[in-house]
């Protein structure tokens, strides 16, 4: 089972072969076994490779989870010395992770010498078990309830410009002022046009407008520190040009509604050791991070 699973990674008998430091044969061999055994074929394969059946991918979704639960169970019962080993496949917004979790994978990493992570970058929200990920980071609202997702931080949406946009622009004082302004619109979900603002008790709603829509955060970011206008955000997207003052908040006195970064596990399996340890790990740092004055002035 373990060859197989190697073998779905890596796209190759080569490959598992040197991951567990066995012959090729022999992980053709057992692979050949484990076909006879089940009676199904699992692999599909031509002079492009190999290729899971889809039998295949079933299989390798339930063998990796129950590689899982007994390298967990191997570790509860070494206790605390237990080390943390294998593959984590981590999934992220580009520029959220690029700010908040790449910068502190070096600290990650030396606590667990023997753990390999493998980090895909995307703004989509990607199929989690077609991409092999063990834990995603996601923002806003969870679309698909059948998700196991656990909410580790809440950040919140801020009305951000440069100072130098703001005083040759001028300041809005209420969020009726958004509307002379020159909005960047960040066209994905959980963005848009149209904003509801809060303070005490009273409640107003505005539709901004501006020439330029993005549907990537990368390029809000870069757009708002050129100076071609403000936009709503959340003060994660933001945080060191918030904290160097090469961005500005305004409209602080009202609130709109917050953001909440989920760490969403493949649908029915249960978060492994791993998966668990770099939540818990970008969970200490977000918080740190706040507590230590990481958000806007």
């Amino acid at each position: 089972m373990e060859a197989f699973v190697r073998v779905a990674e890596t796209g190759s008998f080569s490959g598992a072969a040197r991951q567990l430091h066995i012959g090729q044969p022999a992980v053709s061999k057992a692979i050949a076994q484990l076909e006879e055994r089940l009676g199904v074929q699992l692999l599909l394969r031509s002079t492009h490779g190999l290729a899971l059946t889809e039998a295949g991918q079933n299989f390798y979704e339930h063998a990796k989870r129950a590689i899982e639960e007994a390298d967990e169970a191997d570790m509860a019962a070494r206790g605390a010395g237990a080390t943390l080993s294998g593959r984590l496949r981590v999934c992220a917004a580009v520029t959220f992770a690029r700010l908040h979790v790449v910068p502190h994978l070096a600290e990650f990493l030396a606590r667990h010498p023997a753990l390999n992570v493998e980090v895909l970058l995307d703004d989509r929200n990607v199929d989690l078990i077609e991409a092999g990920i063990d834990v995603a980071l996601r923002m806003g609202d969870l679309p698909d309830s059948a998700l196991t997702a656990r909410k580790i931080s809440q950040g919140r949406r801020l009305v951000i410009g440069t100072p130098s946009y703001f005083a040759s622009k001028g300041e809005p004082v209420t969020p009726s002022d958004l509307i002379s302004h020159q909005a960047i619109i960040y066209d994905q979900r959980g963005g848009g046009a149209d904003w509801a603002f809060r303070r005490g008790t009273a409640e107003t709603s505005v539709t901004v407008s501006g020439r330029l829509r993005i549907n990537a955060a990368e390029g809000i970011r870069e757009a708002v520190l050129a100076d071609l206008g403000l936009t709503i955000s959340s003060e994660w997207m933001f945080a060191p040009e918030l904290r160097s003052g090469h961005a500005k908040a305004v409209l602080r006195d009202w609130a709109l509604p917050p953001i909440d970064l989920w760490a969403v596990f493949p649908t029915g399996r249960r978060a492994s050791a791993k998966a668990r340890a770099f939540m818990e790990f970008v969970e200490t740092k977000l918080l740190t991070s706040l507590d230590a004055g990481g958000g806007a002035p």
